[in-house]
Formats: C-alpha cells, structure tokens, sequence
C-alpha cells in the first residue's frame, strides 16, 4: 500500500524547484536526496529528489527529472507517494495514517452521522472531514477530547462533538435564523 507524503505546490525560480505541502510527521527522513517517488498521476513520475531545503516554513524540493519552472509548472498539483513496506511498526501506537481512517463510520453515541472523508495535517492540530448522509462536510477537530476512539478493527470512530460542531455549516439551520427578518 502507498502512503502521500506530500502534495506539489508552485514552482519556486528557474531551476525547477518546487514548493510542497508536507503530509509526512518525518520530512527530514522523507525528503532526502536519491528518495524516489510514486506519483499520482503517473504520467508525472516516478520523481527522483535532487535537493531538498527549507525556505522559512516551505520546503523547497529539486527532482533529478524537473529541470526547469516549465517542467515544474507541469507537475503543479501531483501527489507524491512511498511503499508502506518502508515504514516503521513502532509508530503505530502514536496515530493514524490517513488511508487507514478513510471509510470509517463517524459515531456520536450509537447513533451513525457519517463517513470520514478525509484527513487535513495542520501545524496546530489535525482534522476529519466527516461527509453525512446527507452530503455535508463537517470538520471535525482530531483531539482525544472530541475523538475519544478510533476502532480501525471494528470500522468506526467515536465523536464527542461540542454543541454546534455538526450545525455550524448546516445552511438550512442558518436560513430558519434568518428567515424571521426577510419579510421587512
């Protein structure tokens, strides 16, 4: 199975370097020179690193087969990928990947509110998107205080949702707020 790592930004100057968006817990043992890439789409890849280098807060990467902003402009947007064979089992107690949480059933209580959709790393904190039933998408905060349990074996994540988590994107509640003021 292959683990994103990260996901292609902008093109940075005229040697073909490249900003990225790090998915990865470990970008200095990721993104390392002569680490190869599966990436998606394929007609993009496989990517070689040449250089990588921090710019502030933004890694900055260089490919053996990226030699110019033309050629980075072209892989604008791809996904670059590992083989989950080159991971280490000791991580596991320490937290999710996002393929593994992907699917599951999003439950406050017994009660079944959705999927989860997706998984956003943020420097502060990380975030589920939970997709309802009803096709809304919901951020969910991944703190142990409002997803007390992840039960891969069983399928299922448990929420504890703070009052309005799940109403605070709902338009319908909006426009029955609003609706009392629209006859004047």
């Amino acid at each position: 199975m292959q683990l994103q790592v990260a996901r292609i930004g902008k093109p940075h100057g005229i040697r073909g370097e490249v900003t990225v968006q790090v998915l990865t817990d470990a970008p200095s043992e990721r993104f390392v020179a002569g680490t190869e890439f599966v990436v998606e789409p394929a007609s993009a890849g496989p990517l070689t690193i040449r250089s990588a280098r921090w710019n502030k807060d933004i890694l900055l990467l260089g490919f053996e087969e990226i030699a110019d902003r033309n050629a980075a402009e072209a892989i604008r947007g791809a996904k670059l990928f590992i083989e989950t064979e080159e991971l280490d089992d000791e991580d596991d107690d320490e937290g999710w990947y996002e393929h593994e949480l992907v699917g599951l059933e999003a439950r406050v209580g017994s009660r079944v509110v959705g999927k989860v959709a997706a998984l956003t790393t943020m420097p502060v904190q990380d975030l589920l998107t939970v997709k309802t039933e009803e096709g809304k998408e919901i951020l969910v905060p991944f703190v142990d205080e409002i997803v007390p349990e992840v039960n891969i074996e069983d399928g299922f994540i448990l929420i504890t949702p703070p009052a309005g988590l799940f109403e605070i994107n709902d338009d319908t509640a909006e426009e029955s707020k609003d609706g009392a003021g629209d006859d004047a």
